[in-house]
C-alpha cells in the first residue's frame, strides 16, 4: 500500500477509536447510574451480614428464645449497603464489562493508528504535537487497562479516563492535525525513538495518576464528612486511592529523570551543548522538581493525603504547560512541534 493509504487508515483508527470511546463512556456512566454498588462496596456490605444484628422499633415476643432476637434493620445507617438489589447490580456490571472491553478495543484501534501513521511517514510516528497526542491518549488508556485488569476496584475510574482521552484525540484532529511527513532535520536522530518515547509513557502515567488524584481528594473529602453518594460507594477507599496514585507517580519518576537525560545527550549531538535553557528544558526540570519534592515530602515528612496531592496536581500541571504551553506560546529551540497554521 502507498504512503497515503496509510496515512488515510491511521487517520480512520483514530476517528473510529474516538466513536468507540465515546460509545465506552456511556456505558461506564451507566455502570455509575445503574450500580447499587462496588465490588468494595459489596465486600463491605458483606461483612456487615455477618455482624450481630439488634431490634430496633420493635418488641422481642413473649416466647422467643432470648438469643433469637428479631431483627428490624441495621445501625449502619446506608441504605445502599444492606438493600440488595441484584437484578440492578447485574445490569450494572454488565455495563461496566462492555465499557471495559470497548476501551480495550479503543487501545487496540490506537496502536493500530500509530502503526499505520509510522509507515506512512516512514519513521516513529511522534514527531509533532498531534503524534505526540494520539501517543499519549494511546499510553493513557494502555496504562488504565493494565491497572484495571490488576485492580479491578479502580475499573470506576474508567469515565474519568475516558473523557480526558477523548478530549485529547478531539484537540489532536482539530487543532492539531498535520499530515505525515519526514521529520524536521533536528529530530532526524535515533534519540527520537527513546527520548520521545519515554515523555510518550510518562505522559499516560502522570494522566492517569492525576486523575487517581483527584479521585482520592474528592473520596476523602466526602469521608470527612460523612458523604455518602452512588460515586463514593462505588470508589476504593481514599487511603488506597493515594497509595495508587503515589505508586504511579514513584513508577514513573525514574522515567522521567531518564528521559530528561536522554534529551540532554541529544542535545549535545545536535547542538554541542548538554543544556541550554530553552523552555520545555527549563519547564522539563521544574516538573521533575515538583515531583521529586512529592517524593521525598512522602518519604521524609511523611506528606501523604491531601497535603501531598497538592503537590502531585502542581507537578502535572507543569507537565501539561510544558507540553502546549510551551509549544504554543514560546520560542526556542525545540520550537518544531509541527503546529498547523490556521
Amino acid at each position: 500500500m502507498s504512503q497515503q493509504t496509510f496515512a488515510q487508515l491511521s487517520n480512520g483508527f483514530v476517528y473510529g477509536a474516538m466513536a468507540v470511546l465515546t460509545l465506552a463512556m456511556f456505558a461506564y456512566a451507566a455502570e455509575l447510574a445503574f450500580g447499587t454498588r462496588s465490588r468494595v462496596g459489596r465486600g463491605v456490605a458483606a461483612l456487615a451480614a455477618q455482624e450481630p444484628r439488634v431490634l430496633v422499633g420493635a418488641e422481642v415476643g413473649a416466647g422467643a428464645p432470648s438469643g433469637d432476637v428479631p431483627v428490624a434493620r441495621h445501625l449502619d445507617g446506608d441504605e445502599a449497603l444492606r438493600t440488595a438489589d441484584p437484578d440492578r447490580q447485574r445490569r450494572a456490571d454488565r455495563f461496566g464489562g462492555i465499557a471495559y472491553s470497548l476501551t480495550r478495543l479503543a487501545l487496540l484501534l490506537l496502536v493500530l493508528s500509530m502503526i499505520c501513521r509510522g509507515l506512512a511517514a516512514r519513521r516513529a510516528p511522534w514527531g509533532n504535537m498531534y503524534e505526540f497526542s494520539v501517543a499519549s491518549a494511546m499510553v493513557v488508556l494502555l496504562v488504565f487497562v493494565a491497572v484495571a485488569r490488576r485492580r479491578p476496584e479502580l475499573r470506576y475510574l474508567g469515565t474519568f479516563v475516558v473523557v480526558p482521552v477523548l478530549l485529547t484525540l478531539g484537540a489532536a484532529i482539530t487543532f492539531l492535525y498535520v499530515p505525515a511527513g519526514p521529520l524536521v532535520p533536528a529530530l532526524k536522530s535515533y534519540w527520537l525513538v527513546i527520548h520521545v518515547a519515554a515523555a510518550i509513557i510518562c505522559g499516560g502515567v502522570f494522566s492517569l495518576g492525576g486523575v487517581v488524584t483527584v479521585m482520592y481528594l474528592l473520596q476523602d473529602r466526602w469521608e470527612r464528612r460523612g458523604i455518602t453518594n452512588s460515586l463514593s460507594r462505588r470508589l476504593p477507599p481514599s487511603d488506597q486511592l493515594d497509595q495508587s496514585a503515589y505508586r504511579l507517580f514513584a513508577f514513573v519518576f525514574p522515567l522521567w529523570t531518564f528521559a530528561i537525560v536522554a534529551g540532554a545527550i541529544w542535545a549535545e549531538n545536535a547542538w554541542g551543548r548538554y543544556w541550554n535553557w530553552d523552555p520545555k528544558e527549563t519547564w522539563a526540570f521544574i516538573t521533575w522538581v515538583v515531583f521529586a519534592g512529592y517524593l521525598h515530602a512522602r518519604a521524609t515528612a511523611g506528606w501523604s493525603g491531601r497535603k501531598a496531592a497538592v503537590i502531585a496536581l502542581l507537578g502535572l500541571s507543569c507537565f501539561i504547560f510544558n507540553y502546549f504551553g510551551v509549544n504554543i506560546w514560546f520560542t526556542g529551540l525545540h520550537s518544531y512541534g509541527g503546529l498547523p497554521n490556521r
